[in-house]
């Protein structure tokens, strides 16, 4: 496969892939949205349905959509390490589309958020800038108890999770002799998706995908959205490491196992 149709595809199934996934989280967390305060559930579904569509679409490059996932079929010896880079940078850049697509689709609901936030007040009695929390989560994911080193935990075990979910997929052998999961694959993983995020999403926000988290923060950083606060970088390494680390481990284990 040539580095340009690795390029396609990826960008377009990572651009899609973030599109629908933030989308899910303006559509909830946003005011002035049909579906405002739907709830976790339907956050969780949102982003199944996103990997869903992404990896369709996706299909021609083996719809990496995920640096963690392309970090583990290198490992695992799928991927040649000479196409990572072209992965990677891919990823990131449909990832920073996708995130664009979200603000021009919800600009209205993004601009009458931000603009009817106020400044809270201190027991103190003073007042400290307004709270744009919602907004952040369109964007990227913020734990809810921040202790970094556990945050960064929770993304490995998650990511693990989802590594291993994949990678065992070309362990079920058909009658026929092929081997995978095939067109159900991407079904499979979707709905693996959606368990993590009912099951582990609670404590961060279950990144799982270095550039779903860093592309979107990225935007983020330049859009002109009034009283949007910080994008959080202090955080940042936690999203992106945290899900590394967990393809890794699942694709070592993997080679151990099976390779």
């Amino acid at each position: 496969m040539s580095s340009s149709d690795i390029f396609t595809s990826e960008v377009l199934g990572t651009m899609l892939l973030v599109l629908l996934g933030g989308g899910v989280c303006a559509a909830v967390n946003l005011k002035r949205s049909k579906a405002f305060e739907a709830g976790w559930v339907a956050v969780a579904f949102g982003w199944g349905f996103a990997v869903l569509t992404g990896a369709y679409v996706a299909q021609s490059s083996g719809a990496h959509l995920n640096p963690a996932v392309t970090l583990a079929l290198a490992i695992k010896g799928d991927t040649p390490w000479g196409d990572v880079p072209v992965y990677m940078g891919s990823e990131l850049l449909g990832a920073m589309i996708g995130a664009v697509l979200v603000w021009l689709a919800y600009y209205s609901q993004f601009q009458v958020t931000l603009r009817e936030l106020k400044p809270a007040e201190t027991d103190t009695g003073k007042t400290k800038p307004p709270n744009p929390g919602p907004v952040h989560g369109v964007f990227f994911t913020s734990p809810e108890v921040r202790k970094p080193l556990l945050n960064f935990l929770t993304e490995v075990i998650a990511t693990f999770v989802l590594i291993i979910a994949i990678l065992t997929q070309g362990l079920v052998k058909d009658a026929d002799g092929s081997v995978g999961l095939g067109r159900m694959g991407a079904l499979i993983t979707a709905l693996v998706v959606v368990g993590i995020g009912l099951s582990l999403g609670g404590p961060t926000g279950y990144a799982i995908n270095p550039v779903r988290d860093l592309g979107p923060r990225i935007i983020h950083a330049v859009l002109p959205l009034p009283n949007k606060g910080g994008s959080d970088w202090s955080y940042a390494w936690v999203p992106v490491v945290g899900p590394l680390v967990g393809a890794a481990i699942a694709a070592g284990i993997y080679n151990l196992a099976w390779g």
